[in-house]
């Protein structure tokens, strides 16, 4: 069984919103069941600082042993901050998916987009877990 943290919001196709240190920006990354069906992530591509993303863009890609997957901005807004880290150490998005493994950090455009996601229950629900 994988991780739900509670107090995050996700997206369907597996990225999850956690509220930064300040209104209106928010890190965002990848779950811990989504790490686990990718196996071992060996390289993260992510977007330029200063991008602006709608909600539902690609904003990067991610690749494991079994397989690439592009990465989908869960809300829109503009990308503040990168994960460098994730270059020099891919695996982090394994060990620490909601921690040390977080990918971007991003100032909202719309607020209310987070409300639009699903809750830890109803993602688990989403997974069948």
């Amino acid at each position: 069984m994988s991780d739900v943290p509670g107090d995050l919001h996700y997206s369907e196709e597996h990225e999850y919103v956690k509220p930064g240190d300040d209104v209106g920006i928010v890190v965002v990354g990848i779950t811990d069941y989504a790490q686990g069906e990718l196996g071992d992530v060996v390289y993260v591509e992510l977007p330029q600082v200063g991008s602006k993303l709608d909600r539902m863009d690609v904003f990067g890609t991610i690749e494991a042993v079994k397989a690439v997957s592009e990465l989908f901005m869960p809300v829109s807004g503009e990308v503040l901050e990168i994960n460098d880290a994730l270059e020099g150490d891919p695996a982090l998005v394994n060990r620490d998916p909601y921690g040390d493994g977080w990918m971007i950090k991003v100032q909202l455009r719309n607020p209310g987009e987070v409300g639009e996601l699903l809750t830890a229950t109803d993602y688990q629900t989403h997974v069948g877990e």
